[in-house]
């Protein structure tokens, strides 16, 4: 299927406490994208079965990508599972703000272009600096 065919995917985020939301937030006031676009499912205290039941109502298109925070964990738990009833949704881990701004200006690639691509972006923001004194 060729880039300009596809429809665009849904960010689906779902982190643990106000993760979720804060990232949301911040696509949305730096990339001016709508709630339909990108989704928050915050995890305050809930068990995998509650968890997969709030994510579900949000998968109503047919494209989707599930964002996690961590690798292992109620939220990716929760994702894997409920992915066994969309086999077509990837899960994507390690969520940050360089990879959901790429996601939301790339929607329309394929899944095996994408995710690829999000997984670069997020490990290539990750950087350390250090300032020492000493330094010029």
């Amino acid at each position: 299927m060729s880039e300009a065919t596809l429809t665009p995917a849904r960010g689906v985020v779902v982190a643990h406490g106000g993760l979720a939301e804060g990232l949301v937030d911040a696509v949305r006031q730096i990339a001016g994208v709508t709630p339909e676009e990108l989704v928050a499912v915050p995890n305050r205290g809930l068990g995998c079965d509650d968890l997969c039941e709030r994510t579900r109502v949000v998968l109503a298109q047919s494209r989707n990508v599930i964002f996690t925070d961590l690798p292992s964990g109620s939220c990716h738990l929760s994702a894997m599972i409920l992915v066994r009833d969309y086999p077509e949704t990837p899960v994507v881990t390690g969520v940050n703000l360089p990879m959901l701004l790429d996601f939301v200006f790339n929607r329309r690639l394929a899944f095996d272009e994408l995710i690829p691509r999000l997984a670069e972006k997020a490990r290539g923001s990750i950087v350390g600096n250090r300032h020492s004194a000493a330094d010029p």
